[in-house]
């Protein structure tokens, strides 16, 4: 119960920020509430490399129809291997004392292992990018500890390293944003077909 007090009363003032105090924790005690008192589980990562077309031909994919796409060079992956190989044993004498100790070349291999390629993912379309847009990316990203630097709206170095961390946690190493990486980070309104 909330009572009306007057702050010229002794304690009055206190009284009355100590009922707002239980009222305000009270309010967010029940918010917090869930049927069965079980707390919302966190929500999955994607597998974001799952959504990766890689085509044997230049340009996007062409379906489907309006879809936004981007582009983005997967780095070749070369494995270097040096060794170093006996070209003489060493020999010792009856009382094991060493004669002539042992020749060494060395041998190095290089090999690729991945070749690098071109990769497409469907994306949001550049009229998206608006300045709201931006600055909703930036605080969505600040707010998982991924951009550290000021709201500018502008889609610069700092914003783009942070969207390749945050993609490449999720399988996909580009600093462009993906159109499944907006719906997660609540930047693109999802269908419910898509659900």
């Amino acid at each position: 119960m909330v009572r009306a007090v007057d702050p010229g009363e002794p304690d009055g003032g206190r009284d009355a920020m100590r009922q707002a105090g239980l009222v305000m924790l009270a309010v967010l005690a029940l918010a917090a509430c869930r049927p069965g008192g079980a707390a919302l589980p966190a929500p999955e990562k994607r597998d974001l490399s799952a959504e990766v077309v890689r085509l044997d031909r230049p340009g996007p994919p062409e379906k489907p129809a309006g879809a936004c796409w981007e582009s983005d060079v997967t780095p070749a992956v070369i494995e270097t291997v040096t060794e170093q190989v006996v070209v003489s044993p060493e020999t010792r004498g009856p009382d094991g004392a060493l004669l002539t100790p042992a020749t060494y070349r060395t041998d190095t291999r290089t090999r690729i292992l991945r070749d690098r390629e071109e990769i497409w993912f469907r994306a949001p379309c550049p009229a998206e990018y608006t300045l709201e847009f931006v600055t909703t990316l930036q605080r969505a990203l600040k707010a998982r500890g991924l951009y550290l630097l000021p709201l500018t709206g502008a889609m610069d170095a700092g914003t783009r390293d942070a969207v390749r961390r945050f993609q490449a946690e999720r399988g996909l190493d580009s600093a462009r944003l993906s159109l499944t990486a907006a719906r997660e980070l609540g930047l693109v309104t999802v269908s419910p077909e898509e659900l």
